[in-house]
């Protein structure tokens, strides 16, 4: 009996489907093309997409549609937080070259001076060297392209001399007013993130981090070992005008400072699962007095380190409040040869407090913010500085602490203000000291081959008097101001970073830091406080 009412019944169902389907194919998009009904079709372009495509094809005038395009995007971008930002193709091997912590050149450092290459160092075992190229040697061309005159810039010059390792560039280089030709085969060249380590006394140890890469914790361990080989009982890491860079780099870091089974640092975002960060194996320095050095340019990588320290009342946070980055980015490549870094969590040192500053009143706001620090004087008083979250956290020993700007320091050390008179803004802003420097090491090598380590040239070079006044002369002609009524505090600063910056020209970064430290107030009460520590541990 079913079987015969479905016989019935199956003939008016098939019509009824069949006259349905035919509605809702006349309803679904492109039914009106010729009468092909499209059941299945690609997602819709979006309006941004679809005004970009309208823009190519129907504006009236010829535009630059790569340019519209990044202006657009960083629009869009500029809608959301401060970090989250477009990189473009030209800027994007830059940006990797400093993250993976090398890039492929000849291995010299240069400046311009008089419209002229001026080679500055060269790098000990690089390509340079190898070839011959001598420090004071001055770069005319490079391969067929004259590199003097004032139409050259640093960029242009970098550019000119990186290039794939193996692949050859010549040079014509001026050494001593004759013209000679070197062949460079380049190679590639490390992009160092410890910029020195050093014992500042016989048994503190002292090591400065200047970005986290991708060989920052290899670099770390190496120095670790050379001043655990030197003897050192206490260490200074600093981490003033660290950016940050690569979060895992900086839990590595502290892998090494604190005792096992540990939080670093969590991250959690809307579509970002907590995931925590905890210490993993024994470190090289997990007991011993610890001092990290901040300021108000230490981000990101540097908070979490810095945090993670102060919240396990592992070591003493010295300096002043650092910048309040607390976001997580994700970097993906884009077709067009550049990439988007989006911001996808927050992360949250062990306490559980967000170091990320305020961005609600928008870029601008956020992007002054260092500046508004100045202004209401939170960089020359402790008492100046202004929490944001007012929800207070706890370290591990029950201590107070904030969050939602930055880590505020244990000990507080003022910015010198004093620092930038008109006569010292003038002379830093031309780059005068580096300009003399140069021009002084290059005439008189000989006066300089007597200094084989940093600790010689550190203690046995006085800057004469004679020597000062060339330094003034010199100033004169790019039109500094003062030189001749010069303030006590003023000679100092001049004196302290003229032998800093040539030792940097012998030791490299090393021996800038090495020098320029002996009277640096924030490591002066660095070494305070951990020789304090290690008399209370004995």
């Amino acid at each position: 009996m079913s079987n015969r009412k479905l016989n019935v019944f199956l003939p008016l169902l098939l019509a009824v489907v069949l006259a349905l389907g035919m509605f809702l194919g006349h309803k679904m998009p492109g039914s009106g093309n010729n009468g092909a009904t499209v059941f299945f079709t690609k997602p819709a372009r979006g309006p941004l997409q679809e005004v970009m495509d309208l823009i190519k094809a129907k504006y009236v005038d010829t535009l630059n549609t790569d340019k519209l395009q990044q202006e657009a995007i960083e629009g869009l971008l500029s809608k959301l937080d401060p970090h989250s930002i477009y990189i473009t193709p030209e800027e994007l091997q830059r940006v990797n070259e400093d993250m993976d912590g090398n890039f492929e050149g000849i291995g010299v450092e240069f400046n311009i001076t008089n419209d002229t290459v001026n080679v500055v160092s060269v790098l000990s075992g690089g390509p340079s060297e190898t070839a011959g190229v001598q420090t004071g040697d001055k770069i005319i061309q490079v391969n067929d392209s004259l590199v003097a005159g004032n139409s050259i810039t640093a960029e242009k010059i970098r550019r000119l001399l990186r290039g794939p390792a193996g692949s050859v560039v010549n040079t014509k280089i001026l050494r001593q007013q004759k013209m000679i030709t070197i062949p460079i085969k380049r190679g590639v060249i490390p992009l160092y993130s410890v910029d020195a380590a050093y014992m500042a006394t016989p048994t503190v140890g002292y090591i400065k981090i200047s970005r986290f890469s991708a060989t920052t914790y290899d670099e770390f361990m190496k120095a670790m070992r050379k001043l655990t080989q030197a003897g050192m009982k206490e260490l200074i890491i600093d981490l003033r005008q660290n950016p940050g860079g690569y979060l895992d780099a900086a839990v590595r870091v502290a892998d090494e400072l604190l005792d096992e089974n540990k939080l670093i640092v969590y991250t959690k975002g809307k579509d970002f699962p907590r995931t925590d960060y905890k210490t993993k194996r024994p470190g090289l320095f997990e007991r011993g007095p610890l001092a990290i050095l901040t300021d108000e340019g230490s981000a990101s990588a540097s908070e979490i380190l810095a945090g993670a320290i102060q919240d396990w009342d592992r070591g003493t946070i010295i300096g002043r409040r650092t910048f309040g980055k607390g976001l997580v980015q994700e970097q993906y490549d884009l077709d067009n040869g550049g990439a988007l870094r989006l911001t996808v969590a927050r992360y949250y040192v062990p306490s559980g407090r967000s170091i990320q500053k305020p961005y609600g009143k928008g870029h601008d706001d956020y992007n002054e913010d260092i500046m508004e620090r100045l202004h209401h004087g939170e960089l020359v008083n402790k008492d100046s500085i202004r929490i944001n979250d007012t929800i207070p956290y706890k370290t591990a020993a029950g201590r107070r602490v904030y969050g939602g700007g930055g880590i505020t320091p244990d000990f507080f050390i003022p910015f010198d203000t004093a620092r930038f008179t008109p006569t010292l803004t003038a002379i830093y802003t031309r780059n005068t000291f580096s300009n003399f420097v140069y021009q002084y090491y290059t005439n008189n090598r000989a006066k300089f081959s007597a200094y084989k380590t940093v600790g010689d040239f550190v203690k046995d070079f006085q800057l004469s008097n004679e020597v000062m006044n060339e330094f003034k002369v010199f100033a004169k002609k790019d039109s500094v101001p003062g030189l001749d009524h010069l303030t006590p505090k003023d000679e100092s600063e001049i004196r302290n970073r003229l032998k800093a910056v040539m030792a940097r020209q012998l030791f490299r970064t090393e021996g800038f830091y090495e020098t320029i430290n002996q009277e640096d107030p924030m490591v002066k009460k660095a070494l305070e406080v951990v020789t304090e520590e290690a008399k209370k541990e004995q």
